[in-house]
């Protein structure tokens, strides 16, 4: 990490503070972003930057900077390591008061951050193997469309799945599998593409629209539905996404082999429109 982008200055990264009367350290208010970047080239800014927008009206703040005014920062973060992949990390919080107080202050200065970093290269193998996820109930709160800092529930839940051997957490509520504690969720059934409905239960994943996107292109068929937890076992496949994980095949839930216990032919197929997506903008930075 070569410099962050603090409250308008470019400044390093042992030298980038904050008070500790700031609200997101105080109370964890405040909202964010995680946005890939291949060879310079971020991943659909404009989305995440709209869902950014989303889960700042969402806790009652407005957006500090413009779009044009987020790529110039995008663009001088990601010029350290233009040939690299990177993650870009951009946080707005309710900045400092006076005094500890949870009533919003009167006029708030929010507190605006972005850094990026390397992120690695999937490793083919664990591609090739798939991943284990656990099921666990949803502990959260009833506004998971907000992409808030306010992570200590999923912080617990994915510890919990690391305890337990596995790379995630399959979050059920009411019987419902929801998403991941870091990812969305999809299922294969009898060549459909089943992914739970956008509400407030779950974050509206900007890789989960490009998916499903690439998959209508190709014809997949999609359904946006309530998928039972109790449907898992017995799906043909299922997947978690995230920005940094892409499309990963899940192919052992709860310690047992899902499927035929190898990542799907659907998911091969969908992975490589996904990676040839990837490729075509990495080229267009050229």
């Amino acid at each position: 990490m070569h410099e962050i982008y603090l409250n308008g200055a470019f400044v390093a990264p042992q030298q980038a503070m904050i008070s500790v009367m700031d609200r997101g350290f105080l109370f964890g208010d405040g909202v964010y972003e995680v946005i890939p970047a291949y060879a310079g080239r971020p991943l659909r800014a404009a989305e995440h930057l709209q869902r950014l927008e989303n889960s700042l009206r969402g806790i009652g703040l407005q957006a500090p900077l413009s779009l044009p005014e987020w790529s110039e920062i995008f663009g001088r973060l990601l010029a350290a390591e233009p040939d690299r992949d990177q993650a870009l990390y951009l946080q707005v919080t309710r900045g400092s008061a006076a005094h500890r107080d949870h009533r919003f202050p009167a006029r708030p200065t929010p507190t605006v951050m972005a850094m990026a970093k390397l992120m690695p290269a999937r490793d083919p193998a664990v591609a090739e193997r798939g991943v284990a996820v656990v099921t666990r109930e949803d502990i959260r709160w009833l506004r998971c469309d907000i992409k808030t800092t306010s992570l200590l529930a999923a912080v617990l839940l994915r510890q919990s799945a690391q305890e337990a051997g596995a790379e995630e957490a399959i979050l059920v509520r009411d019987g419902l599998a929801l998403e991941g504690s870091t990812s969305n969720l999809f299922l294969v059934q009898d060549g459909q593409l089943i992914t739970p409905p956008k509400g407030p239960l779950l974050l509206a994943g900007i890789t989960r629209d490009l998916v499903l996107e690439l998959a209508g292109q190709a014809k997949i068929p999609i359904q946006e539905r309530d998928i039972a937890v109790a449907e898992l076992q017995g799906a043909d496949e299922v997947w978690i996404s995230s920005s940094t994980r892409e499309v990963m095949p899940v192919t052992r839930l709860d310690d047992r082999p899902l499927g035929t216990g190898c990542p799907g032919p659907l998911w091969r197929r969908v992975d490589a429109l996904y990676q040839t997506f990837k490729a075509e903008l990495r080229r267009s930075a050229a």
